[in-house]
């Protein structure tokens, strides 16, 4: 590849890099202690830069290089200049739910430290779509569409970050312009060979499907958008590992410094297999109402929680940890810990009372209404269950609470069905079952799921 430095690797341990635990990176404190050091900080530069680099790394998937970062931070603390963070944006999905707020609550960590926040709305890119994962070719959205959808994105960023410290970028800015000359001169400093390093491209090319070339113009533009505001750091999610080297390439080849990769991990979503997604329906908005954000979270598996605290709240790490302990070792009741988790992320984006009715409200309707103290149970072999989990109405169906599909449907427009006591609404939600989860239709009639390994218990 003439030389280049193979982003495969990297792609493979994104793919192989176990989720990250609770606890931070473990060399980060020793690299901490070196640049400390070598930068010959002031103690007081010292101590902000300790606080600054600790607080920054609490539940991140990977930094990227991450003793370059110390550097910069180190430098940024001791010279008084802000470090510039970028997060692009493709608005193909306007709502935001308790996934996107991993990173936006990383920006605030940055805003709130006095750096910079560069909001990348893409309105250029978001007409080509990012394939980033995707085994078919993407349908591009129209320059309306696109504008739609970012027209809501500040008002529930307000919710996290304060966006009247945003800098607020459209990348069709300086993207539009681009002559054709220019572009062919942007598309000379990759090579195909590098953009089939890409697991997603080079499974598509193996098996023959199309790869339209206009998909191989999104890493680069999302690449140059960095090179324009010249970032110090990218933030985002593991899957957009790649673009993010793109972006460094880039800047590199400008004669820039490159980018810092910071990668925070994809949030479980409710079903705690598949990441959160509002196609897969389970995930929290950051809109809905308390009492049913509070319900949601309430129907989390136990094991989430800790990650939950660690990547939603701002619940102290050791705090996070004994949290954990105790939860393994049976001295802390998963009740407990999920509505203290609960009542912290509805206060956040509700305020204190409202997480306090919610949790009475959670208390009265669910907790101590007429639930029979042994519903009955049914038995799913888990090998049932699709990957992309199991249809509301046919759920029903399957559990016996409905005689239809018809019915079913009926049951879900009529707001009669609850999972773990939260109302299921949509018709069209899907659904991951798991072992001791309750289904209601109507006050009386309730399942228990019991799953197995086989055809029966």
């Amino acid at each position: 590849m003439n030389g280049e430095r193979s982003f495969a690797s990297s792609q493979e341990e994104r793919e192989h890099h176990p989720q990250p635990e609770t606890s931070r990176m473990p060399e980060a404190s020793a690299i901490l202690e070196q640049v400390i050091r070598e930068e010959n900080l002031e103690p007081a530069a010292a101590e902000r830069f300790r606080q600054a680099f600790l607080r920054l790394v609490r539940g991140v998937a990977e930094i990227t290089p991450l003793e370059e970062f110390a550097v910069r931070l180190a430098r940024s603390v001791r010279d008084g200049r802000p470090l510039r963070v970028k997060l692009g944006l493709d608005p193909s999905a306007p709502d935001i739910h308790l996934g996107h707020t991993v990173v936006l609550r990383k920006l605030k960590d940055f805003q709130e430290l006095g750096h910079v926040v560069q909001l990348v709305i893409g309105d250029f890119t978001g007409r080509i779509g990012d394939p980033t994962g995707r085994s078919e070719t993407r349908r591009a959205l129209t320059e309306e569409e696109v504008r739609e959808n970012a027209r809501t994105y500040l008002e529930q960023f307000s919710r996290v970050l304060d966006v009247s410290r945003v800098e607020v970028h459209f990348n069709a800015t300086w993207l539009a312009p681009l002559t054709l000359a220019q572009t062919i001169e942007l598309m000379s400093r990759m090579t195909v060979a590098r953009m089939l390093e890409r697991e997603d491209f080079r499974e598509r090319f193996a098996s023959g499907r199309p790869i339209a070339l206009h998909e191989f113009l999104y890493p680069l533009l999302q690449g140059y958008d960095s090179v324009v505001l010249r970032c110090d750091v990218e933030l985002g999610g593991t899957d957009q590992k790649f673009n993010f080297l793109v972006g460094r390439h880039l800047q590199e080849s400008y004669g820039q410094p490159g980018q810092i990769l910071m990668l925070m991990p994809l949030l479980e979503g409710l079903d705690g297999v598949r990441k959160m997604s509002k196609s897969l329906g389970n995930y929290v908005g950051v809109q809905e109402p308390p009492e049913e954000m509070y319900g949601k979270i309430m129907s989390i598996p136990d094991f989430l929680v800790p990650r939950y605290a660690l990547l939603l709240t701002d619940m102290p790490e050791e705090e996070v940890r004994r949290l954990e302990e105790g939860m393994a070792a049976g001295t802390v009741h998963p009740m407990h810990a999920k509505k203290d988790l609960a009542r912290r992320i509805v206060a956040q984006y509700h305020g204190e009372e409202a997480a306090r009715r919610a949790e009475e409200h959670f208390t009265r309707v669910f907790q101590r209404r007429d639930l029979p103290e042994h519903p009955e149970e049914v038995w799913l072999p888990s090998a049932e269950i699709p990957e992309g989990g199991m249809g509301l109405l046919s759920l029903l169906v399957r559990l016996g609470l409905a005689a239809s599909t018809s019915e079913a449907r009926r049951f879900v427009e009529q707001g009669a069905v609850r999972v773990d006591g939260v109302r299921v609404e949509d018709p069209r939600a899907r659904i991951f079952p798991r072992d001791g989860q309750v289904v209601q239709v109507g006050r009386r009639n309730f399942r228990r799921i019991r799953l197995s390994q086989d055809v029966g218990p």
